[in-house]
């Protein structure tokens, strides 16, 4: 497989090769075309010159036109036509009132030879039939025209000369292209001489512009390759203080690789929290276990081992419960069953629930506000994010404290919020509470019995976005904390057709 240098070469080659042809080809043509014009013009100057000398013997008084015998007709005086002779090139002098040739030069005397050869006489014929057509194309018209002929291309031009006194003339006049086509030709030999030498250095050109060009790619493919081993994400890039592709390819690779070693990081807790939440229920169980196994032990102590594992058990399925409801939202696998939900009923039956466990933790559970309000969504996924918000906020508030609870519309969107007079959280402690596996205080949080996975806001966030919305958090330490959830509003849909709907859904649930 061909590198990439040898591609650049070779494409930098076949453009400059290209770029050359087609400055030769125009140059050429360009060439030509001022040749034709020079012929022109020189044919214009024998014609005007056969003219002039017409003229002049005109004025002068000689006989032009003589008949020297019957069978030839009118020819031209021989002291004109000695003038004549001196005019380079083919030149045909006709009488206008006869149309009777009264002068040919020898170069047309030649075309109207008749070699003996059958072949030659056929091609001679044809070349005289060109010939004549052209001389009738070129009667009257003030434009040079070219006929192809084997002894060359011919340029022919017709002049005029008129005297009141002694008649009119018509001169045709015509120069080959052969005498002064000779420099399009050198240059057409000159490009196909200097032809090679350009190739040999537009390739070593390219070769050399190439590799300067892709040094930087291969020293960004060899760092990313020393990066790239897993234990070495930390490392960056050097970005060139440029600023063109190559120096933009490098702060985006060097975003990725952070964002790598993000994911990594984030993989690294994860089994580690994992592992961790996960052994200490582990090792309950079998300790009490054990316990209940022993011959000599009570049965009330057996039954009390038996209902710490069966805690713990339960304990390990909500964590591998809220592990794959975050595996699977990852994934995207995890569909919603969208529909109108009526917000008030909802929210009323997580107050119920949130006055049981206040109760027990001696705290004061309001709702000041309620508002009928619809929105589109998954009925028992928006009741377990507003039960995760309930249960953090009388988890972390004291005895003696206050939740409250509220359900409002601001504009086209739905605010639920949870307000309690807790612990709070530290402002440096903010930016992470979303994050898996995460606790501001862990130590204080397993000795006052708060203990959590650190995965319930992770859960709450996500519901939250999945419905279009997101979860909103304002908190000052020992002030308390306020969790909000924004979701847009269901247009067109009414909350008493939706609470309807959902009626028997209430009803089993209480």
């Amino acid at each position: 497989m061909s590198s990439l240098r040898s591609k650049l070469t070779l494409r930098y080659t076949a453009v400059m090769l290209t770029s050359m042809v087609l400055f030769a080809g125009a140059i050429f043509f360009a060439r030509r075309a001022g040749v034709m014009r020079e012929a022109a013009q020189q044919a214009i100057a024998h014609g005007d010159l056969a003219v002039a000398i017409l003229r002049a013997t005109q004025r002068a008084g000689a006989e032009q036109i003589i008949v020297s015998d019957s069978l030839v007709g009118s020819v031209l005086n021989k002291d004109v036509a000695r003038l004549l002779v001196e005019i380079p090139g083919y030149l045909i002098v006709f009488d206008d009132e006869s149309g009777r040739r009264l002068y040919t030069s020898r170069a047309v005397n030649d075309l109207y030879f008749l070699p003996g050869s059958l072949a030659q006489r056929d091609l001679a014929q044809r070349d005289i039939e060109r010939f004549e057509n052209s001389l009738a194309q070129v009667e009257g018209s003030s434009r040079a025209v070219r006929v192809q002929l084997r002894v060359g291309d011919l340029i022919l031009v017709e002049r005029r000369s008129s005297d009141p006194i002694f008649g009119r003339r018509r001169v045709i006049a015509g120069v080959n292209l052969k005498e002064y086509d000779s420099s399009a030709r050198e240059v057409l030999g000159s490009v196909l001489l200097i032809f090679p030498i350009v190739v040999v250095l537009s390739a070593g050109g390219a070769w050399m512009i190439a590799g300067r060009a892709i040094a930087p790619i291969d020293r960004i493919t060899t760092e990313v390759e020393d990066i790239t081993d897993g234990r070495s994400l930390h490392r960056r890039l050097a970005v060139e203080s440029s600023g063109d592709e190559l120096a933009r390819l490098t702060t985006t690779l060097n975003a990725m690789i952070g964002r790598l070693e993000s994911s990594f990081g984030a993989l690294r807790r994860f089994t580690a929290d994992a592992s961790h939440e996960l052994k200490t229920p582990l090792a309950v169980m079998r300790a009490d276990v054990e316990r209940a196994m022993q011959a000599q032990s009570h049965s009330t102590e057996q039954l009390v081992a038996l209902e710490e594992a069966l805690e713990q058990t339960t304990r390990m399925a909500d964590l591998v419960d809220s592990l794959l409801t975050l595996a699977r939202a990852d994934e995207g696998r995890f569909d919603l069953h969208r529909e109108p939900v009526a917000m008030e009923p909802l929210v009323r039956e997580v107050m119920e629930t949130a006055i049981i466990l206040g109760e027990d933790a001696g705290l004061q559970v309001a709702m000041p506000t309620v508002e009928p309000l619809v929105v589109m969504g998954d009925r028992t996924r928006l009741r377990q994010l507003f039960l995760n918000l309930v249960t953090n906020a009388i988890k972390y508030t004291p005895r003696g404290g206050k939740v409250e609870l509220n359900l409002s519309r601001h504009d086209a969107q739905v605010h639920f919020s949870v307000k309690d007079s807790g612990i709070g959280i530290a402002a440096a402690d903010l930016p992470f509470i979303f994050e898996r596996f995460w606790r501001a205080d862990q130590v204080r949080s397993r000795s006052s019995g708060r203990s959590g996975f650190g995965l319930g806001l992770a859960i709450s966030q996500w519901i939250a976005q999945a419905h279009g919305g997101q979860l909103l958090v304002q908190s000052r330490l020992n002030r308390g904390t306020t969790f909000t959830v924004v979701l847009p509003v269901a247009e067109g849909v009414s909350a008493t057709e939706s609470a309807d709907e959902e009626l028997p859904t209430v009803r089993s649930v209480s």
